[in-house]
């Protein structure tokens, strides 16, 4: 579904990005881990159109859309949950819903806003309150629905655990899993290098801009150097 082919990116004189390549099959969630800086949300920001690399290709469905803008990024299907949720405070929770589907032209946005509401019942409860006033785990979840009510091809997390106490953060990625069950492909940034790699199929390390492992997320899970570098062990 997404191919990434030697993809470089810089802030002025400074180098994110050096020569990144990767690919995402229809159907997987798959993990990037990395240490802060490493140049994994340059890397999200790329693919979402939100920065031009200075090098390379990203590929998705065939076409190539490294030129892109973001809003037709979006149009072809992927959606971004950025660092920090990006919430709209003083919009209610399902205006913040709602937002989601501003690229859709159908009459089933009604009969998703029901669906997120079984997914997240708190939401629900909540759905007139400013998004503001939420909680943190509250605020993922509306930052989570907002992106599905696309009903995007390729899903964008850029670290869902920050700030988030553990049961939160565990109910976060119980529906991440179930979203993977009903069909969808993910791309997880995640600096919790163990829950990444619990949950994925498969995963890449970044360091320093490059890629220097990739692999099945268990084998991943169980190597010393990973271990070492980002498990404590």
């Amino acid at each position: 579904m997404l191919r990434i082919e030697n993809l470089s990116c810089s802030y002025k004189q400074i180098v994110a990005l050096d020569g990144v390549s990767l690919h995402i099959n229809r159907g997987e969630i798959v993990s990037l881990i990395g240490a802060n800086g490493a140049g994994k949300t340059t890397l999200l920001r790329a693919i979402s159109g939100l920065l031009k690399p200075k090098n390379g290709t990203i590929v998705f469905e065939d076409e190539d859309v490294t030129k892109f803008e973001s809003h037709d990024i979006a149009k072809l299907g992927i959606a971004q949950i950025p660092e920090g949720r990006g919430l709209f405070s003083i919009l209610s929770v399902e205006e913040n819903l709602r937002l989601g589907a501003y690229i859709r032209d159908d009459d089933e946005v009604e009969q998703d806003i029901s669906k997120i509401y079984e997914k997240f019942p708190i939401l629900k409860q909540k759905a007139q309150e400013y998004a503001g006033t939420l909680s943190g785990g509250q605020q993922q979840m509306v930052a989570v629905g907002r992106a599905l009510m696309s009903r995007p091809k390729l899903l964008l997390l850029d670290e869902p655990s920050m700030g988030l106490a553990p049961i939160i953060v565990e109910e976060i990625f119980e529906a991440i899993k179930s979203l993977r069950d009903a069909g969808a492909t993910i791309f997880i940034v995640e600096q919790n290098a163990f829950l990444a790699l619990s949950t994925t199929d498969r995963a890449y390390v970044l360091e320093n801009g490059k890629i220097v492992m990739s692999g099945n997320s268990l084998e991943l899970l169980n190597d010393e150097r990973v271990k070492e570098a980002y498990l404590g062990a």
